[in-house]
């Protein structure tokens, strides 16, 4: 906008969105993360989900659990009334903690670096840098976005090229003297 080029707001808001993907991890809580790790905030928040409903064991009892072990809240809960039933020492928990973590603000540069797509971040700057780690690491590329199916020449996951539309086949049928178009599923291999 300041170099005089008129751009739509939707393109800002998405550039703005892909700056913003990323989040650094202040206290891992019980997840798998690192103090300090930079995640996409979406992985961040599936983490989080997988131990809501998760205890960690702090005292043994009679039970068969490990300590330090991570159980749902419901089988803690179950386990628990048995062995009270049957007079034993109970296992004792605490409620598992979430991770938090804070936003932070890539540029444009980096946040297209730390796409998944190591193929996606190779064709924009430090292509050696990028591959070279992509192989020590053993990535392996699933081609979910736009950008990496077009570089290796596959269809784009969007319109007929959805997953859905891949097995489609259109056939032309003459019948009063006018073609209509007949589309049918061909059975997966």
């Amino acid at each position: 906008r300041l170099q005089g080029v008129s751009i739509n707001d939707k393109h800002i808001e998405i550039i703005v969105r892909q700056m913003m993907q990323r989040v650094k991890v202040l206290d891992p809580g019980d997840t798998r993360f690192l103090e300090g790790d930079t995640v996409n905030k979406f992985v961040f928040k599936d983490e989080n989900e997988k131990i809501r409903n998760k205890v960690i064991i702090t005292e043994v009892g009679d039970s068969r659990f490990k300590l330090r072990q991570i159980v749902d809240r419901a089988k803690f809960d179950i386990t628990n009334r048995q062995l009270a039933k049957s007079e034993k020492t109970l296992a004792e928990c605490r409620p598992a903690e979430a991770a938090t973590a804070e936003p932070i603000l890539l540029g444009i540069t980096q946040a297209a670096l730390t796409t998944d797509s190591f193929i996606s971040a190779a064709s924009f700057q430090e292509t050696t840098r990028v591959l070279t780690d992509a192989a020590v690491a053993g990535k392996v590329d699933y081609l979910y976005g736009l950008k990496e199916n077009v570089i290796v020449g596959n269809l784009i996951p969007a319109g007929t090229g959805l997953k859905k539309f891949k097995q489609l086949q259109v056939e032309y049928k003459e019948e009063t003297g006018q073609e209509e178009e007949v589309a049918e599923e061909i059975p997966a291999k």
